[in-house]
């Protein structure tokens, strides 16, 4: 009976890697633009360290990864936009040096001819409006820059809207945040609303005329998170025509990590953030990073995160799932998904729970690029 069941799921796998030969598996959310600019790393190798390089890529079946250049929320104003350009700078030298294996993509097209030529399509994000330091200018100068889509907020409301991780101060977005989400709409960059409130969500649904992503963020039925969707979110962005991009995180997955998560998350005292600038303030960055890497201990698996692709099919439908695993930016990734090559056996794992081949296609790429083609027009 072992055998059997072996050799079944070898089918599975074996069809998995077929058809990621045929889709363009795309991630729309990987925090691997840090380990570029605070460690020098060459992802060009298969380093052994992190979730994420040019090898696991490509055997994941990953061929159009999100690079999220974030910039933690204790950068204000300037700071965060120099941080920004840094980021934007370190995956410019990163490029460059290596023309052969990864390119820039700034659509659908540019993604579709990346990955026909057999290169990595690297789709450049920023995660939180705090980035702009409120000003429309900078938005515009970044999308200039290739950077196609941002999340409203992180960790801590931005001063035009609310984070579900911080205490509420605008009710959602201000004003001002709804014109953030005008102007994205206008020069075509994608609105992310993972991290924001529920009520940031509902207000940045209302406004935008555009679908939506929530790059990374699962469903608030399975793990009681609040970066999590309920289900009324799910069905609202189903009617707005965007996608949720499934989080690996341990706690975002198995409501046995998602207590620990929130214990941690509650712990955070923001009166600690630091009060500092320029390079001490990259040093204190550096030191976070070494420390937020350490692997946990978790109780996830990747049958919880096929549970949750499965349940947010279930309500918001098969156009509109994807996955943003937040790989090199979780600790605890599932037993079973370790890292970005593991792509490839979830899409084996859906296609063994019954999913059709089109469907698998659909939730491993094929609906987050035709967000890209509806936002950016081309």
């Amino acid at each position: 009976m072992a055998a059997v069941c072996g050799c079944a799921q070898d089918t599975y796998l074996e069809r998995a890697r077929r058809l990621a030969s045929e889709y363009i598996g795309i991630d729309s959310h990987i925090d691997t633009a840090q380990r570029v600019l605070i460690a020098g790393e060459d992802l060009t190798q298969r380093t052994g360290r992190g979730h994420v390089d040019l090898p696991r890529l490509r055997e994941g079946g990953v061929r159009a990864p999100f690079f999220a250049l974030w910039v933690p929320t204790y950068y204000k104003g300037a700071e965060a936009v120099r941080r920004t350009l840094d980021l934007r700078e370190a995956m410019q030298r990163f490029v460059e040096a290596h023309p052969d294996q990864i390119e820039f993509a700034a659509s659908a097209a540019d993604i579709e001819r990346v990955a026909r030529a057999g290169r990595i399509a690297a789709f450049l994000t920023i995660e939180g409006g705090h980035q702009i330091d409120d000003d429309l200018a900078v938005l515009r100068q970044y999308r200039r820059m290739g950077i196609m889509a941002m999340t409203l907020t992180h960790f801590r409301n931005t001063d035009w809207a609310d984070s579900s991780t911080d205490k509420p101060e605008h009710d959602g977005l201000t004003d001002f945040g709804k014109e953030v989400v005008r102007e994205m709409n206008r020069i075509g960059m994608i609105v992310d609303v993972s991290h924001v409130s529920d009520k940031t969500f509902q207000d940045a649904l209302a406004v935008s005329s555009k679908p939506v992503i929530v790059s990374h963020s699962s469903c608030r039925a399975l793990s009681n998170v609040p970066r999590n969707m309920t289900d009324d979110m799910l069905r609202a962005l189903a009617k707005n025509g965007g996608v949720v991009g499934i989080n690996f995180g341990e706690g975002f997955l198995n409501q046995q990590d998602a207590d620990a998560l929130m214990k941690a998350v509650n712990s955070i005292s923001f009166s600690k953030m630091p009060d500092l600038t320029g390079k001490a303030l990259d040093d204190y960055a550096a030191e976070e990073f070494r420390r937020d890497t350490t692997a946990v201990q978790v109780h996830a698996t990747i049958d919880d995160a096929v549970a949750h692709i499965d349940h947010a099919v279930k309500v918001a439908g098969i156009d509109h799932v994807g996955i943003g695993s937040d790989f090199d930016g979780i600790s605890g990734p599932p037993k079973g998904l370790e890292d970005i090559s593991r792509e490839v056996q979830l899409a084996a794992a859906l296609l063994k729970k019954g999913y059709s081949d089109g469907d698998v296609k659909k939730i491993m790429g094929g609906n987050t690029l035709r967000v890209i083609r509806e936002v950016v027009g081309k």
